[in-house]
């Protein structure tokens, strides 16, 4: 069954935006986070409270910014965003939270990389909504305690473990975002392609599911892509053969890993005898940052079992040498 929607002459204003679901209603996946969100909304509405905090935690692209816009809207309240990277001083942050209203969200991303003194002014404002603020320098320095309304703090990270304790302590909601299943993945496939007014078949849909990691980010980024190539080589609908080219133009393979993935497991296998190797050296060697394969590469590699993090390094499974057809016994190195 061929799935297209919209005409073609409709305008195609704001396409990437309105991929965005707004509700938990439309919001496919992360079923058991949603249900627990809805309670407790629920639950806070019906007291007239601001939601306590929330920290949402899970690799890239899998919609922890969507779902914070989300929880806003189903809140009936505003969101402000920022990135802690940018929140440079103490001062910084005290603006911000000075300038809330009563339960607004404030949404902040990578909060892992909030800096240690921009950290100690979001406890007390997490715990008592209040900031002490310092004003002055040397003896005539004083310390004034302004409250603020009561307010929902919503911190989104890649990096769950990078948090302090104390910081995760003051987090009343904690979810861990998980990889989307196949089901999920074909749903939004679904979805997306009809916002994007593109044909594809049954087949289309399985095979860029398959291949997209299990992540909603990577599987758009995909389905652009293979429009372009069915637009131009195919015959303007998306079906499994033009997905298989279109995908084995861009080295995406069946298991959804690209040039660098490969790259990555060769080089632990080739270089450093399948591990354990530092993730210093192993960065070293591909030319990548250290934060980029930590966040990007190694959470997928890690969920379908082709490496392994241990005290002492990063090591090749068994099924990456099987997958890269290298023979484990005498580590012998064959290009694929």
């Amino acid at each position: 069954m061929i799935r297209r929607i919209f005409d073609s002459r409709e305008k195609n204003e704001d396409k990437q935006l309105s991929l965005r679901p707004d509700s938990l209603e439309k919001f496919i996946g992360q079923d058991h986070l949603k249900e627990n969100m809805a309670v407790f909304m629920k639950a806070a509405r019906s007291r007239s409270e601001p939601l306590d905090h929330v920290l949402l935690s899970g690799p890239p692209g899998l919609g922890k910014t969507t779902f914070a816009n989300i929880i806003a809207r189903e809140m009936q309240t505003n969101i402000k965003a920022t990135s802690a990277p940018v929140i440079e001083k103490s001062g910084d942050i005290a603006g911000i939270l000075s300038a809330l209203k009563e339960k607004e969200v404030l949404f902040i991303d990578e909060i892992h990389r909030l800096r240690p003194v921009v950290e100690e002014v979001l406890y007390s404002a997490m715990e008592d909504y209040a900031i002490d603020i310092q004003l002055g320098q040397g003896n005539t320095s004083k310390s004034v305690k302004i409250n603020i309304p009561p307010f929902t703090l919503i911190g989104a990270t890649t990096r769950a473990g990078s948090l302090t304790q104390p910081l995760i302590s003051r987090f009343g909601i904690v979810n861990q975002f998980d990889f989307y299943n196949i089901d999920n993945l074909k749903t939004i496939i679904e979805r997306n392609a009809s916002l994007y007014n593109i044909a594809i078949d049954e087949s289309g849909i399985a095979e860029i599911a398959k291949r997209s990691r299990g992540t909603p980010r990577i599987l758009n980024r995909i389905l652009r892509r293979v429009r372009d190539f069915a637009q131009v080589k195919g015959e303007n609908i998306i079906n499994n053969k033009i997905a298989d080219y279109a995908l084995g133009r861009m080295a995406i393979d069946e298991r959804g890993l690209d040039t660098m993935d490969r790259k990555l497991l060769k080089t632990i296998i080739k270089n450093f005898s399948g591990g354990p190797v530092g993730l210093d050296n192993l960065a070293t060697s591909i030319a990548e940052d250290t934060s980029t394969i930590e966040d990007m590469y190694e959470p997928y590699l890690i969920q379908i079992g082709f490496i392994k993090r241990t005290p002492r390094g990063r090591t090749a499974t068994a099924s990456a040498y099987q997958y890269l057809n290298i023979d484990n016994d005498q580590k012998t190195f064959f290009d694929t």
